[in-house]
């Protein structure tokens, strides 16, 4: 079985929500209930947030208070960081962060999270070929995400929001998490390909000089998926394996 990657690579690095599991609803939903309340209540004459168009651009892939930076920053309104014990009614950029992580939470118990079959399917052939593999991901729940689901034996390592904070990395769209998937996998970045369904994903992917950026297309947005820099789009990862 070949694994429709370039020779050179020697380690695979992937996002988790969108790509391995099925929470990037759960994740969207959580963030346009808590912006619409905020918009509610702050600048009701604002339209509400958009899942199609304002999440996509600001918020899908970013790190939590990154993202809501940007499509504040989108709607023209400041407000101060604040402290991590704020709320949504404090007015702040954690308040509002906190919140949305309140939400996505609650979505995640009430609903379970479910994996993609594809991508496990791929990951296992991966790990059956020795090919190291990393989560690298902007959420902070992603070590809660892959024991629920029983994935964790599948990654040798992750780099998610918590270890972003420790090590002082910018997230996505900048490569510093990549980098450091690629780094604590021993390998350079021209010889590990990146797994991406965001649009900030993809463009990290391309500005860190990753050796192959593969696209996963979960809704549609296959072109602009590689107008920002992935090599490859698939809709499927198992659309990557072939035969030898």
């Amino acid at each position: 079985m070949t694994l429709g990657l370039p020779p050179a690579i020697r380690a695979c690095l992937f996002d988790l929500d969108g790509v391995v599991t099925r929470t990037a609803a759960q994740h969207a939903n959580a963030w346009k209930a808590m912006f619409d309340r905020f918009l509610a209540e702050y600048a009701p004459d604002q339209r509400p947030f958009g899942i199609e168009d304002d999440y996509v651009r600001y918020v899908d892939g970013r790190k939590r208070l990154d993202g809501t930076r940007a499509f504040l920053a989108s709607r023209g309104i400041q407000l101060p960081e604040g402290t991590a014990d704020d709320t949504l009614g404090d007015h702040t950029v954690l308040g509002l962060s906190n919140t949305k992580n309140t939400l996505v939470l609650q979505l995640i118990e009430e609903q379970g999270v479910e994996v993609f079959d594809d991508a496990v399917e791929y990951v296992t052939a991966l790990q059956a070929a020795g090919i190291p593999r990393a989560v690298v991901t902007s959420s902070a729940n992603a070590q809660q995400v892959l024991e629920v689901t029983g994935l964790a034996h599948l990654f040798d390592l992750r780099v998610d929001a918590l270890v972003a904070a420790e090590r002082g990395l910018a997230g996505k769209p900048a490569p510093d998490t990549f980098l450091a998937g690629a780094e604590l996998l021993g390998v350079r970045p021209e010889e590990a390909v990146v797994f991406e369904d965001a649009l900030s994903g993809v463009e990290a992917g391309r500005a860190g000089g990753f050796g192959f950026v593969v696209g996963v297309d979960r809704v549609g947005q296959g072109a602009a998926l590689k107008e920002h820099g992935a090599d490859v789009v698939v809709t499927r990862l198992t659309d990557l394996l072939g035969e030898p």
